[in-house]
């Protein structure tokens, strides 16, 4: 079977820092795949790479068979992407932002209104489409991002960071959507997360990263089991990486969002 996502021997530097360093990764379809680590780490790098957004050489991932440097366009087909960056514009509505990237899909203009309200239907945003996005609150947008990157019916879900800056209640209604929309296509999910309890509950394999490459893989009981009976995710973190968690505030709206992800985005 044809993996989802396989990287070999993946490298990528800015000027002198080597944010990625040999990293070899294999995701198989239909999976929900975590990649943790602390700031600094390389996840947002190598995802960036995954969705063609940096560059990547030849031969060192594919994504479905299609080779990320020779079929950037093919591969950009097949994916949706949820950046750390706050990608909804205020000031339209929840069906405008929706609509704006399905226009950037190139999806047909005859069956374009019906995906777009299918998207926002999936996340539960149908019945307040036309309010403006910046009435929103925090777990309305990201169910809002999300919706955007679904419109296209991507077979391969990226999401950095996607729950930042949301609390408990707001993480839960963002991954059910996700879990239910996994369900009905069997799309694979891809995810990073600072969040161990949220990668425990619902990620099937996570690869743990330090320092650019990959220090473990497997799901998160053979990661806690290898530790010890009464280990937690956390300490699987900390053993491989030696760094603490970082937190996240639980504030809502997008200036919140976006003061989340800024933050985010600067360390890595």
């Amino acid at each position: 079977m044809t993996p989802a996502v396989r990287c070999t021997d993946l490298r990528h530097s800015f000027g002198d820092t080597v944010a990625v360093d040999g990293l070899d990764l294999e995701i198989a379809p239909g999976e929900v795949f975590g990649l943790l680590g602390p700031n600094g780490a390389g996840k947002t790098t190598t995802l960036r790479m995954i969705t063609t957004l940096l560059p990547a050489p030849p031969g060192t991932v594919e994504v479905l068979g299609l080779d990320v440097a020779r079929q950037r366009t093919a591969v950009r087909r097949l994916i949706g992407y949820v950046p750390q960056q706050l990608s909804a514009d205020g000031t339209l509505t929840g069906r405008e932002n929706v609509a704006l990237f399905a226009r950037l899909y190139d999806l047909p203009r005859r069956t374009r209104a019906g995906q777009v309200a299918a998207a926002l239907d999936a996340v539960d945003l149908g019945e307040v489409a036309d309010r403006q996005a910046k009435t929103f609150s925090g777990g309305m947008l990201r169910r809002l991002e999300l919706a955007q990157a679904l419109v296209s019916a991507p077979r391969l879900l990226i999401l950095d960071e996607p729950t930042v800056g949301l609390d408990p209640v707001a993480r839960e209604s963002v991954w059910d959507r996700i879990e239910a929309v996994r369900a009905a296509t069997g799309m694979t999910v891809l995810v990073t997360t600072h969040a161990m309890q949220e990668a425990d509950e619902h990620c099937e394999r996570v690869a743990l990263m330090h320092r650019g490459r990959v220090r473990a893989v497997g799901s998160p009981a053979e990661l806690k089991g290898a530790l010890g009976p009464d280990a937690a995710l956390d300490d699987v973190f900390r053993h491989y990486t030696g760094d603490a968690l970082t937190g996240d505030s639980e504030n809502g709206g997008m200036r919140d969002v976006r003061a989340a992800r800024r933050t985010a985005r600067r360390v890595g």
